[in-house]
């Protein structure tokens, strides 16, 4: 008989060799909505070297196999989720949203709201709205969303 046991993730800091894993888990996870949205890929290559930050960027591992990766950066009263990609055959485990109830716990500590942007046709939108997160506004590309730290109770399970 087969036991479920817990899964076992992990959050390290990402290592400089770490650039290129994240580089490419971006562009594989994010190729359909380039193509979709018609973006131009160069300048996507520019704006990705531009804005990952190894301070910013922690890797998701389970069971010590790297699977993933979040960069979050701390501002004044808030925790903006810059990115957050899980690697498509380790998808639908709940890493994901074991991350963002860690990463929200964290925020809840110090009393901060954790924001994030997700493009409109990006279906990890309803795995967001799940953990409580709102939109605050929005634009033709994206849904701008924020969880309060006083919304302790709105994530289901």
């Amino acid at each position: 008989m087969v036991q479920n046991r817990p899964v076992q993730i992990g959050l390290r800091p990402a290592l400089e060799h770490d650039f290129e894993y994240c580089r490419r888990l971006y562009f594989t996870e994010m190729r359909w909505i380039i193509d979709e949205l018609r973006l131009d890929r160069n300048a996507q290559e520019t704006s990705f070297g531009q804005q990952w930050n190894r301070a910013q960027v922690r890797v998701i591992a389970l069971d010590g196999t790297d699977v993933g990766w979040l960069q979050t950066i701390r501002e004044d009263n808030e925790i903006f989720v810059a990115q957050m990609f899980v690697d498509s055959p380790f998808q639908r485990r709940g890493i994901g949203t074991e991350v963002m109830k860690r990463l929200i716990s964290e925020a809840a500590e110090f009393g901060l709201a954790v924001c994030l942007n997700v493009v409109r046709i990006n279906p990890a939108r309803r795995l967001y709205e799940r953990l409580g997160f709102r939109v605050s506004h929005e634009d033709d590309r994206k849904f701008y969303m924020k969880r309060d730290p006083d919304d302790v109770g709105r994530s289901s399970n």
